[in-house]
């Protein structure tokens, strides 16, 4: 599996930690089934770093929160998940045709545990080789022309600015009417806040790529309008999630306040 495809399990930990709780964020009552003795390996050196597996479990739940809201709105409602690692949305929430995107690899470890034909809603999943294959190509039998949603949860912070743009035109040209979902790192929180996180991940064989300018502008110059800003941390504290000093910062910090987010985004 590529180094950025493992970093799925440290998120499906996060999750799976984080369902044991008596008032967990997200509740992912699934995301055990991936954590076997290799998986939990993987997520160890993950285990004592508090603020980011708070982050990480409540930006699952602002998703959830939000993508709950449009199914009530449009029951049927098409939703994509790009870089779906083991997100068990289409199997938790109520409504939604769902299409998973990721890579061949993951889906070979995700489907005997989690398996599609077993899902309560319309699930496909699509295996992509982002490294030779065109995702274009890959989603084009799955053209929508109406309201529909694409989540990109945790793989923005990768791509770095051109990336991104390329990723954009190609969600624009599929889906015209489609509105994207994801979460936003500055580099100013990932200096003061995300060093300990980024090098775990380094560790793991993937790095952070972050957009030197604002996502907001990248998406506007690519016709996208923001139309959801939700602070993680700020949702994290209103959850119970955090403990007293992260509180304090979540109050008075700026940078911890605003540099991690949850964000939606229409095309104009």
């Amino acid at each position: 599996m590529k180094p950025v495809s493992r970093t799925a399990f440290y998120c499906a930990g996060v999750r799976a930690l984080d369902a044991r709780k008596p008032r967990p964020a997200c509740g992912d009552q699934y995301a055990e089934r991936f954590m076997d003795d290799e998986a939990w390996r993987v997520f160890e050196p993950f285990r004592g770093l508090t603020g980011p597996n708070i982050s990480n479990a409540t930006r699952h739940r602002i998703i959830d929160d939000l993508l709950r809201d449009r199914l009530a709105a449009h029951h049927d409602l098409r939703i994509v998940i790009i870089g779906a690692g083991f997100d068990s949305r289409a199997f938790r929430l109520k409504g939604g045709r769902w299409l998973e995107v990721d890579e061949p690899q993951l889906f070979a470890w995700k489907e005997p545990r989690l398996p599609s034909a077993d899902s309560p809603n319309p699930l496909t999943r699509i295996p992509v080789d982002f490294a030779t294959e065109r995702l274009a190509d890959c989603l084009s039998p799955f053209a929508d022309a109406g309201p529909m949603s694409v989540v990109v949860e945790g793989v923005l912070l990768y791509l770095g600015e051109t990336r991104i743009r390329e990723l954009l035109r190609t969600l624009r040209a599929l889906y015209p009417q489609g509105d994207v979902i994801c979460d936003v790192m500055t580099p100013e929180f990932l200096a003061k806040f995300g060093r300990p996180i980024h090098q775990k991940l380094l560790e793991l064989g993937a790095s952070l790529q972050l957009p030197e300018r604002p996502l907001d502008a990248i998406f506007a110059e690519e016709h996208y309008e923001q139309t959801s800003h939700i602070s993680v941390q700020k949702r994290a504290a209103e959850l119970g999630q955090l403990p007293f000093l992260m509180r304090v910062y979540a109050r008075f910090d700026r940078v911890f306040q605003h540099g991690y987010s949850v964000r939606a985004f229409s095309p104009e």
